[in-house]
């Protein structure tokens, strides 16, 4: 067993039943899950400290890659926290659906986990980024898209990703039943005073849930003597971009 799978299995083993039982309610989160995440992330290197310009020009003290989980160890973690924290949530959904690239990747590793854990038989489907003229052709890969279809990504930055899901789910005369993400930053985007992920909540009316959060990160720090040097740049970012 990995550390990071023993760091899931003793952080599941030491939640109590309330805890563990989450389903009652669309927003509840799982403290204890989040940093367990977070602190995966932090040991595979995915998420870093230090001086980072996001896409929208804003220099970040910190930077999230989910392309580093790059082994099948962390793949295999990675999906497990995915899993649980669907598990955690009441979401009436019937399929995955992993947006090119990383979702691809991100969708996979959780239906497996799902599987495996759950013992749900999960569906999944994901598209190309370009259209494939020969073989089975289009841009669909994997089970037709049908039912109620859960969007599973990295990060939302500007929504770009979700709306494109959420054309590919509408063509298919499917329905969008919401989107999980690994991180959400809880920034504003551009000159909206919302966040990406408000924003796409507001425009689709699903539910948007992480496995983690920026507020997390924050609580994370705060007790964690090795790594809350960075904990004072993190809040003057919160205080300058940041949302409830």
């Amino acid at each position: 067993m990995t550390h990071a799978e023993l760091l899931f299995s003793g952080v599941v083993k030491s939640m109590s039943p309330s805890i563990l039982d989450l389903s009652s309610a669309m927003n509840s989160h799982s403290r204890e899950l989040s940093h367990a995440f977070l602190n995966f992330a932090l040991e595979s290197q995915v998420l870093r400290f230090g001086r980072f310009t996001t896409k929208a020009g804003r220099e970040s003290p910190y930077f999230f890659d989910a392309g580093l989980f790059n082994t099948g160890a962390k793949l295999e973690a990675l999906g497990r926290f995915y899993a649980e924290t669907i598990q955690n949530h009441t979401l009436n959904y019937s399929m995955l659906f992993g947006p090119a690239y990383k979702g691809i990747a991100l969708a996979t590793t959780t239906a497996s986990a799902l599987s495996r854990y759950y013992g749900l038989d999960i569906p999944i489907a994901f598209n190309r980024k370009e259209a494939k003229d020969h073989g089975e052709g289009g841009q669909m890969i994997g089970s037709p898209l049908t039912g109620r279809v859960l969007v599973v990504d990295d990060v939302i930055s500007a929504g770009t990703s979700v709306g494109e899901s959420a054309n590919w789910i509408k063509a298919a005369k499917a329905e969008l039943s919401g989107v999980i993400v690994a991180l959400d930053r809880q920034e504003r985007s551009g000159s909206d005073s919302r966040s990406a992920v408000q924003q796409v909540e507001d425009t689709y009316g699903v539910p948007v849930i992480a496995i983690a959060r920026l507020d997390d990160l924050v609580h994370l720090l705060a007790g964690d003597a090795e790594h809350r040097g960075h904990l004072p740049a993190i809040l003057e970012y919160r205080k300058q971009y940041g949302v409830d």
